[in-house]
């Protein structure tokens, strides 16, 4: 058996007995265990907005020579991955928040309370002066200082601890027992709720022998999070409000008797919801999605975790709101699947989420960043994702999977477990799997729950005895009994004060007594499998009480009264269960499958958010709250939009129907549609309301026309057609130049932007009106009408090299590219922000999603990283984005997430930002390398000005003429020589850039660019990411063939004829050039003037320096003459 040396634990409490390990007999409806003792009653008490500053777009690498790069390679170049952000650095506290606590708690009066004080020396109220921070943090972006530092060393040997050294190393044993600390004059103590009543007087700082300056953690009382006045917006996006949670993960009460204050989770937010009082507080920190989460059992402390990139743990106050702890790099390896926080809330014990699982155990007090022990699992255990502490013992702790559970014991030997052996075979009988686990609160047995409805009984093997020599380890735990309580399997199991309660996937809850006697049971028709049960903090009024039992009666004479509690199920749904009228109150329904479609209403404060699971909600986002929903049950809801005027509201699905509904009642305001073969992926309706289009799966086009039908309007199909070959990224309808009539165009990743004749098509028959390819290379993602801050009218695109791109409305004619937001991943979509009278009409956002952030941009664009901003919001992924009418708000649908998030727009915020990134040339000289002082710069003004001297002629003796400028056909080489080679498209893009820039205002041609105006077009065109080694890699994969050594080349004289018949073709002297100048070769005698170029003799030089079969190493080194790193290098050796 696995572990390491022995562990002895603190004494188990004596006296109690519990579910025997003699055989037993099953009754036949499996609801009892029989021959227990009766155990005396004790009752337990139930048990811590990113902004993302912009990256620079990288600078290319050219070659060494300067010479050289004047006459360059051509073609389409490879990118870079982006430069990677700061590494985080890690919190610690500088005060001991449990000794705090006891500070606050204060002595007792009499030998008894200080026993009482040691026994339950932990984290009843964290109430000490810590650190207040006042920012969030994920990679890259510290928080903001915290308020103040103190000597912990006097805290912690009042807790006992070793003041020897800074903390126990991994490996070491537990803390003795916390001594108790006075009690502070003018506070009343109340550790097992956690509340505290605070004399109405201020003590001072010499009173308190403190500065004054108390931290919020330290005056934090329940409910303080709502009293508070709204605080100052900060930043250009802000969480305002959470529509659904992860219903996978438990929902926990953390208010009293009739209260609804609930803490959930949504995507990477912890959500503390005030039900009755419609307030919401969110507990922001995590970069990733929270995969699990913990409370104390006076509901104060809370503990999350994430899996993924740069996974946290971290420790809330949920009275503050505050982060108290948070650890870095606990489980590098992908996060955590499980945390359990122990009874004194001292310590938290995880599982990691890798193949091969990590057990630790953390002193979360403690400012170290290992854990105190650890150890690993071997995989045959299967995937432990449920983890819980023994109340009577914080050195011993059980966890899960579906097909083993494991006891564990840490102490001075480190940590060691046992994996006791059960399968079907042990009795006879099928178990099932395993769900959850618990401890008896006799604290020498535990039970684990199946998917059979059974209990398994663990016990020790060993008899017990009160000597510390002969503590019991973990692999002494055997399963002795297999207890059928129903059959319906069993989803929760927990120990409460003297009961044991299950949940199960009918929705019931069931109490029993320690001998598995069936005290109670409540249940509800309606109510799907218990995800979770929480329990409200006080019992109920004994005087009203009675013993509520809905489908079943109690085995005792004695009236069970148990306290109101708060269900979840994996349905999304929560409940408020009283139980002293066995009232099932619904509290939250929310969104049970993927949430992909939101749409704002054009005239008023209304979001309605569709699901895959076929609910469609409206919800008012101004009064947060719901207003109607319907359930469509034949297909889930994949795209919404609301007609310009409000009237109508058009849902798509995903079997590809499409139903047209009122907008405030949702009825069908005609006969459903489906002329889509696959789910609609797009709707949209004209400005008109004449037309509604949709896009689809299958690469097609729908149309529906409004048409005048008995004297009523109605909708009726026009036509549909497949204009695209691969999937449609955006479909956009419009306004006519020249007329008010309708335009509709679609934009697909076939790089084809389709514009149709809607006048000339008739029924079943679509008519194209234009086909133009925006991109060469890259693919367009979205697409936006352009606002009119010009006189010139634009179409905006959105590509997956992260570039944004101007396109006239007319011509199609590409006349701006520009640098994007380069937040880790290309925009997904974009939107206009909408406007308000009060707004100046040249001000106008963008508003964008990228895979897992949304963001505001400046408009114009212009490729400055300071007038943009994102903040992460769904880290599974976003899937849609929606406006309100007045651009106050932005709302993001995470899919997966089963979440609707809505985001606070502070424009000011934005804009001050993007003035103190500076003015003019100033935010783009942070985007080359060194900046505007750097090498990089001031070899561009070498090579500019040597372009102004080529232009002029090298050898002329002629006065020259001195200038700022260069002509517009020196922007290839200068652009070339920096270490971008442009294709002839993207070159001519450049030109047109630059030559019509000023002609729709003043009718005449640009012909020269000055030097601020050409490193604008230069950051803007180059690739956002550097040459790499991989791009040219994958390119020899598909064109190249395996050589005998198993390499992937290709052959020289396919290379040459693929550059003169593939892509853009160059002619054989444009060949023999380019070739002859990288390889540093010049027949001529080396002349500067490419025009006396003698291209004789190439291709012997080509046989000559070029070999036979050409690798991606040979290609990039040898032939394009740039550097590579050191493996490449040695397999260029090995291969030439």
């Amino acid at each position: 058996m696995d572990g390491s040396n022995e562990v002895i634990p603190e004494e188990p409490t004596e006296g109690r007995t519990g579910v025997s390990s003699e055989p037993m007999e099953m009754s036949q409806d499996g609801q009892t265990a029989q021959e227990m003792a009766v155990l005396p009653e004790q009752p337990v008490p139930m048990c811590p907005v990113v902004a993302i500053n912009n990256v620079d777009g990288g600078n290319s690498q050219g070659m060494d020579s300067k010479e050289a790069r004047l006459f360059a390679f051509r073609g389409p170049i490879a990118v870079d991955q982006p430069r990677s952000q700061h590494a985080l650095k890690a919190l610690s506290l500088s005060k001991d928040p449990l000794a705090a606590a006891k500070e606050k708690e204060g002595a007792p009066e009499d030998a008894a309370k200080k026993e009482g004080a040691r026994e339950d020396a932990g984290a009843d109220a964290l109430l000490g002066p810590l650190w207040s921070p006042s920012g969030m943090t994920i990679r890259g972006i510290l928080p903001s200082t915290w308020a103040r530092r103190q000597d912990t060393t006097a805290l912690r040997t009042a807790l006992g601890e070793d003041t020897a050294g800074t903390t126990h190393p991994e490996g070491a044993g537990p803390p003795g027992p916390p001594l108790a600390l006075p009690e502070p004059k003018g506070a009343i103590s109340s550790p097992r709720s956690g509340c505290r009543e605070q004399e109405t007087q201020q003590r001072s700082g010499e009173d308190d022998g403190r500065d004054g300056s108390a931290s919020l953690v330290w005056e934090a009382m329940p409910g303080m999070l709502f009293q508070e006045d709204k605080q100052t917006r900060l930043h250009p996006l802000s969480l305002s409000w959470v529509l659904g949670y992860n219903s996978s993960l438990a929902v926990h009460s953390l208010m009293d008797r009739e209260d609804r204050v609930l803490l959930y989770v949504s995507s990477h937010t912890v959500v503390i919801h005030d039900v009755l009082g419609n307030k919401q507080n969110h507990l922001q920190g995590h970069t990733n999605a929270i995969s699990c989460l913990c409370v104390s059992e006076d509901r104060r402390w809370v503990a999350t975790a994430d899996q993924g990139p740069d996974a946290l743990i971290i420790v809330w106050d949920s009275f503050s709101g505050i982060p108290v702890r948070t650890i870095f790099e606990s489980h590098p390896e992908d996060g955590v699947s499980a945390i359990a926080v122990s009874r004194d809330v001292k310590y938290l014990a995880t599982i990691s989420a890798a193949t091969v699982q990590r057990v630790c155990v953390w002193n979360w007090t403690s400012p170290t960043e290992k854990p105190m022990c650890s150890t690993e699992l071997r995989p045959e255990f299967g995937y432990q994702d449920y983890v819980i502490f023994n109340p009577q013992n914080p050195y011993e702790f059980v966890s899960n999977s579906k097909t083993q559970v494991i006891f564990y014991l840490w102490g001075n030997a480190g940590l060691q477990y046992g994996a006791p052996l059960l399968n079907s075979q042990t009795f006879n009988s099928v178990v099932g799997h395993f769900s959850q686990s618990v401890f008896h609160f006799n604290n020498l047995q535990a039970l684990t729950g199946t998917s059979a409805g059974k209990l398994v009984v663990w016990d020790t093997v060993s008899p017990h005895t009160p000597s510390k020599e002969l503590q019991v380890k973990p692999h002494s735990m055997k399963a002795t009994k297999l207890v059928p309580m129903q059959k319906d399997s069993l989803t929760v199991l927990m120990v409460f004060e003297s009961c044991i309660v299950t949940g199960d996937v009918k929705g019931q809850v069931k109490f029993y007594n320690g001998e598995l006697q069936l005290l109670t049971c409540y249940s509800h028709s309606k109510v799907g499998p218990i995800r979770s049960i929480s329990f409200s903090k006080t019992p109920p009024d004994p005087l009203g009480a009675s013993p509520a039992c809905s489908t079943s009666c109690t085995s005792s004479s004695q009236p069970f009264v148990a306290r109101n509690f708060i269900l979840s199920t994996s349905d999304a749904t929560v409940l408020h269960v009283a139980t002293d009228r066995t009232n099932f109150e619904k509290v939250m329904e929310e969104a049970k499958k993927a949430v992909n479609a939101i749409a704002c209403h054009p005239r008023q404060a209304l979001i309605a958010v569709g699901s895959h699971c076929g609910l469609l909600k409206v919800w008012d986002y101004q009064q947060t709250k719901y207003l109607v929903s319907r359930i469509f049950t034949e297909a889930g809801i994949q795209c919404l939009s609301y007609d310009t005027e409000g009237y109508f509201l058009a849902a798509g699905f995903t079997d590809g129907s499409i139903y047209i509904l009122d907008a405030i009642s949702l009825q069908s305001s005609c006969k459903e549609f489906k002329f889509s073969r696959g789910p609609v992926t797009h709707i949209s309706f004209s400005h008109d309301l004449e037309y509604l289009a949709t896009a689809d799966e299958n690469y097609s086009v729908t149309v529906y026309k409004r048409v005048l039908q008995n004297g009523s309007r109605c909708w009726e199909h026009l036509a549909g057609l497949r204009s695209h070959y691969k999937p449609i990224r955006s479909i956009l309808f419009g306004v006519q130049l020249d007329s008010n009539k309708p335009r509709l165009l679609s934009l697909g990743e076939d790089r084809q932007l389709v514009e149709y004749d809607l006048n000339s098509s008739s029924k079943d028959h679509l008519v194209v009106l234009h086909r133009d390819q925006v991109e060469q290379v890259a693919v367009p993602l979205c697409l936006a009408w352009y606002p009119q801050l010009s006189t010139e009218s634009f179409i905006l695109t959105a590509n997956n090299c992260y570039k944004m791109k101007l396109y006239n409305t007319t011509t199609k004619m590409c006349r701006k590219t520009l640098l994007g937001p380069t937040y880790g991943s290309p925009l997904e979509k974009i939107q206009i922000l909408p406007t308000t009278d009060s707004m100046d009409a040249q001000k106008r956002y963008l508003a964008y999603i990228t895979k897992d952030k949304v963001g505001l941009q400046i408009l114009p664009v212009d490729g400055n990283p300071h007038k943009s901003s994102a903040f992460i919001c769904h880290p599974d992924g976003v899937s849609d984005l929606a406006s309100s009418y007045d651009g106050r708000y932005i709302f993001t649908a995470g899919g997966q997430d089963c979440t609707v998030m809505k985001w606070e727009v502070n424009l000011n915020a934005l804009d001050a930002a993007a003035s103190l990134g500076g003015k003019d040339l100033i935010p783009f000289y942070s985007l080359l390398d060194g900046g505007r002082e750097g090498e990089f710069f001031r070899e561009l003004e070498d090579y500019f000005y040597y372009a102004q001297l080529r232009s002029h002629g090298i050898d002329t003796l002629e006065t020259r003429q001195v200038s700022t400028h260069i002509p517009l056909k020196e922007i290839p080489s200068v652009m070339r020589a920096m270490g971008f080679y442009p294709s002839e498209e993207e070159i001519e893009e450049m030109i047109n850039e630059v030559k019509f820039s000023k002609y729709v205002d003043t009718g005449e041609e640009v012909t020269k660019i000055n030097l601020g105006d050409f490193i604008k077009l230069y950051i803007n065109h180059r690739p956002v990411f550097g040459l790499s080694m991989k791009k040219i890699q994958r390119a020899f994969q598909v064109l190249g063939y395996d050589n005998e050594n198993g390499d992937k080349v290709i052959d020289r004289g396919d290379l040459l004829l693929l550059l003169q018949c593939r892509g853009e073709h160059m002619t054989e002297d444009e060949l023999a050039r380019c070739l002859t100048t990288l390889l540093g070769k010049h027949p001529g005698g080396g002349g500067s003037e490419p025009d006396t170029y003698d291209p004789s003799g190439a291709a012997a030089l080509t046989e000559e320096e070029i070999p036979e079969e050409i690798t991606a190493e040979i290609f990039a080194a040898d032939i394009l003459g740039l550097p590579i790193a050191e493996p490449e290098q040695k397999n260029r050796r090995k291969k030439s």
